[in-house]
């Protein structure tokens, strides 16, 4: 009899996925994805209906693990209907909680942790052939050596899933995985296990593969991107002598990176972005908090004089870099003086935008054991929206000052509105396309949706806090093509 290896046709049906979380778990479920197509698993987004359903997780916040275990919940009696349905948690939330998702939701049968993706194929076939539960996750950060520990996080960097992506000509691509900063707030060192830099060539060889399929910008993944470092055939590549080293991969136009930590925003970095034409202008640099009381909690490992010098250098080396920052409001022992200098320092550095979060205590962490949550939710809330707001009227003045300027814009292809119908077109060859900058600013303007995956220019008429609106440039030559467009406006 043939081992299930030898049958690739033996998952036949349909496969639901559900991603929550961050651009890793994105990049994540795509690679699951094209391993599934492999079983002859097509997508469906109909949960119920699939054969398989897999759910990756996210447990930065309690919000995200809350809506995981609601939609298990509502496949709890849909499996008594169809008990051949495969249900599986994968990812961080598999990582952290293991066994007791079992406990919560008995009906799941697979639990696969970030660093074990690659099981789950085989794990599918083995549910639905004996039906019985399993688990695949990694070794704790205190069960062995960091070592033994960092090899059972193995890199998932294997076939990719077009359909998965953002949109058909952009990609992810991690250059490194966990993370060893150990922030008192956050799960990720756990989830995530130590951290560890990919060889420049496997990414380049990644890149290269990736452009062959189209891809026009890639962005490069990692917890602290900027940390990247690793050593292959004698020569040490940082962040800085890798951008360089995929540079010239004939193709991509664009070339991102996220997530950066401030402490190592090193000078070569800022150069290369400069002086690299393809690197977009444009920086994802986490403040949390403009208190050094706070800051020193978090464990952030600078001050908020460090993160102004880091600034400081940015806009001598790059005076247009867009900078956008991450927040947390209600953090243990937060104070209102606390809060106002964080909302300071949105106002000194006038971020591009900001991601701002309730602090939410996560099991695992240092805050969570050492300080009570002591922020009440209606003054958390209030802050945030407080913050929020600040960002906004920031973001549609910093906006506003591109009125009457021309912008490159890589077109990703409609816009959402247009997409739900909420825009009138009554030429087809005139929707409402969306596309961004090269310091990453959202522009929607009318033309053909043939542009997408091209870089065309736009002018820009007016704006909104979050986005530039403007009319395509006529005549402007894109992949030599001369394109005779109508003025828009």
């Amino acid at each position: 009899m043939s081992s299930p290896e030898t049958q690739p046709t033996q998952h036949n049906g349909k496969l639901y996925i559900e991603t929550v979380g961050c651009q890793m778990n994105m990049l994540d479920s795509e690679l699951v994805v094209a391993a599934l197509r492999q079983q002859q698993l097509e997508l469906t987004d109909d949960m119920y209906e699939a054969d398989t359903v897999l759910f990756n997780t996210c447990s930065v916040r309690e919000h995200a693990e809350h809506k995981i275990y609601s939609q298990l919940g509502r496949l709890k009696f849909n499996k008594r209907k169809h008990p051949q349905q495969v249900i599986g948690v994968i990812g961080c939330m598999a990582q952290k909680d293991q066994e007791l998702i079992f406990q919560k939701a008995p009906h799941v049968d697979l639990i696969v942790g970030t660093g074990q993706l690659g099981e789950i194929p085989r794990m599918i076939t083995e549910a639905r052939s004996t039906r019985s539960r399993a688990i695949a996750v990694s070794l704790g950060r205190k069960g062995a050596s960091r070592d033994e520990v960092a090899s059972s996080f193995e890199s998932y960097d294997r076939l990719r899933d077009p359909e998965m992506r953002p949109s058909p000509y952009q990609a992810f691509v991690r250059i490194m995985t966990g993370c060893d900063k150990f922030c008192t707030y956050c799960v990720v060192p756990m989830t995530r296990g130590p951290e560890q830099s990919r060889p420049p060539s496997h990414i380049r060889t990644e890149v290269q593969t990736l452009a062959r399929q189209g891809v026009k910008e890639v962005t490069l993944l990692g917890q602290t991107v900027n940390s990247y470092k690793v050593t292959e055939n004698g020569k040490l590549y940082r962040l800085s002598d890798l951008l360089a080293f995929i540079h010239d991969v004939e193709g991509i136009e664009r070339i991102k990176f996220v997530t950066n930590f401030p402490k190592d925003m090193t000078d070569d970095l800022l150069q290369a972005v400069r002086d690299l034409p393809k690197v977009c202008r444009y920086l994802h640099v986490p403040a949390q908090s403009g208190c050094d009381e706070m800051l020193k909690r978090m464990k952030r490992g600078y001050t908020v004089d460090d993160y102004r010098e880091m600034m400081q250098r940015i806009r001598a080396t790059m005076p247009k870099c867009a900078v956008s920052s991450d927040f947390i409001v209600g953090f243990c022992g937060e104070t209102e003086e606390s809060f106002q200098k964080s909302m300071d320092l949105i106002r000194e550095f006038r971020f591009k935008n900001s991601f701002i979060f309730k602090y939410s205590p996560r099991p695992f962490t240092k805050a969570n054991e050492l300080w009570e949550d002591d922020i009440p939710e209606d003054v958390k809330r209030r802050r945030n929206n407080e913050m929020l707001d600040l960002q906004n009227e920031i973001s549609e003045e910093d906006n506003a000052e591109f009125i009457g300027t021309t912008v490159e814009v890589l077109v990703e292809g409609p816009s959402k509105n247009d997409e739900k119908g909420k825009i009138e077109n009554t030429d087809e060859h005139k929707r409402q396309l969306v596309g961004r900058t090269t310091c990453d600013r959202i522009v929607v303007f009318e033309g053909n949706p043939r542009l997408a995956g091209s870089l065309v220019e736009v002018d820009v008429l007016d704006c909104t806090q979050t986005t530039l609106i403007g009319s395509i440039v006529t005549g402007h030559r894109t992949h030599g093509l001369q394109l005779e467009l109508p003025v828009i406006g």
